[in-house]
């Protein structure tokens, strides 16, 4: 089996790591819906099935990128497939919220199988800027899923009921699992391949964290990724709930989200010239001052700015997010080319372990007000540029030019 094109490769990946999207942003529509049939106790309860993806996704980040290190990428998103399918069948046939947590939990671990091991089969055969330039078009190509997910998910609730989203759900997986059988090659051979046994995996696990600039950037893209956990969370309240924008709801999603779309397709032409350490530290000081000029603007609105202006100053903060949050993973992989499985699992896994209490708590101190989320921009993006200017050290990282792919 050759190895696939460029662009075929990219669908492929940008459909393998859109899993976490869609699995996200169709059912935002359907929370209440959701929510009321199954009994849950609180409106923000219905954040959970939000947040449950997020937690089983980082348990299952840290158990995927070591075992395709063993078993090899394929049969690891395989077997991830497999399991995401099965969450899929808990939610469609739950009949307490419960339950539907409890699916929406293996939902994401078996969803960190294609979402960890595709980053790790993208470092199998690219590195540096070439690396982050091919990462940043599947994130172009992998963007419109949340920009057309509520939508999908608004469409079937119109014709059906939300357990037909999680239907749709199982049908997309059966495709990707179908594509990587027949299409992609396996790209780590038997003679690269890994012992399986606790002591080689924490062994690997050590040696990620031995290495400063992975640690860095880790924190960095946890505290990028935090405010946007808090916002996926709370967006049906804020759009639906205290902006009222009912059936509509999809369309403002979709806007913010193509901003995120737009910024990594620039991103991808851009970071051969100026840097993924430039581009990152920029859109981190950027999202943080948009963010400090907001607080006193909401504030003169008593929390609750008029919605476009409050979607101006998203649309700022997403479009700098969409240069941050691509080239922060490609940073904190760089040096791990060696261990690209267990290293893409310890990055992936520990900045979701960072976003979710984090962006979590902020998503349930939603009430009815923008602050929370105003806040929450500001005060990770500043830590996102700290950690960044930690994880360079002494400065020889900034003296340095980025990386550069071989010709």
């Amino acid at each position: 089996m050759t190895a696939l094109r460029p662009g075929e490769f990219v669908s492929l990946v940008a459909l393998l790591i859109s899993l976490v999207a869609l699995s996200t942003d169709a059912m935002l529509p359907a929370l209440t819906a959701i929510a009321g049939d199954l009994g849950a106790s609180r409106p923000n309860d219905a954040q959970f099935v939000v947040t449950a993806l997020f937690l089983g996704l980082g348990f299952g980040q840290i158990v995927f990128g070591p075992l395709s290190d063993s078993i090899g990428r394929k049969p690891a998103i395989h077997t991830g497939l497999i399991l995401y399918m099965t969450g899929c069948l808990m939610s469609i046939f739950a009949p307490t919220f419960n339950v539907m947590i409890a699916g929406r939990v293996l939902q994401g671990f078996g969803v960190a199988g294609p979402r960890v091991v595709t980053v790790a089969l993208v470092r199998d055969q690219y590195e540096g800027r070439q690396m982050a330039r091919l990462m940043s078009f599947a994130m172009a190509v992998f963007i419109l899923v949340p920009t057309i997910a509520p939508a999908l998910g608004q469409g079937i609730l119109w014709l059906g009921d939300w357990r037909a989203i999680f239907a749709t759900f199982f049908a997309i997986a059966a495709i990707a699992f179908s594509w990587v059988a027949v299409r992609q090659p396996e790209t780590l051979p038997a003679a690269r391949r890994r012992s399986l046994s606790p002591r080689a995996i924490g062994g690997a696990v050590r040696e990620v964290l031995r290495i400063r600039a992975a640690r860095g950037y880790t924190v960095a893209t946890g505290c990028a990724l935090a405010p946007f956990v808090a916002y996926l969370s709370s967006a049906q309240q804020i759009f639906q709930g205290a902006y009222g924008t009912g059936a509509l709801f999809p369309v403002y999603f979709g806007v913010l989200a193509l901003a995120i779309g737009v910024a990594s397709l620039v991103n991808g032409r851009l970071v051969l010239k100026h840097g993924m350490r430039r581009l990152s530290k920029t859109a981190a000081v950027c999202i943080t001052l948009a963010s400090v000029v907001a607080w006193p603007l909401a504030f003169a609105f008593d929390g609750l700015p008029p919605l476009w202006l409050f979607m101006a100053y998203l649309l700022v903060v997403f479009l700098f997010f969409g240069f941050l949050y691509g080239n922060l993973n490609a940073l904190a992989m760089e040096p791990l080319g060696h261990i690209a499985g267990v290293g893409a699992a310890v990055v992936a896994a520990l900045s979701t372990f960072i976003a979710l209490p984090l962006g979590g708590l902020m998503g349930q101190s939603f009430d009815g007000t923008m602050y929370a989320q105003i806040v929450a921009f500001a005060v990770f993006g500043a830590g996102a540029f700290a950690a960044m200017r930690w994880a360079e050290g002494d400065g020889s990282l900034r003296r340095s030019r980025d990386p550069v792919a071989p010709s």
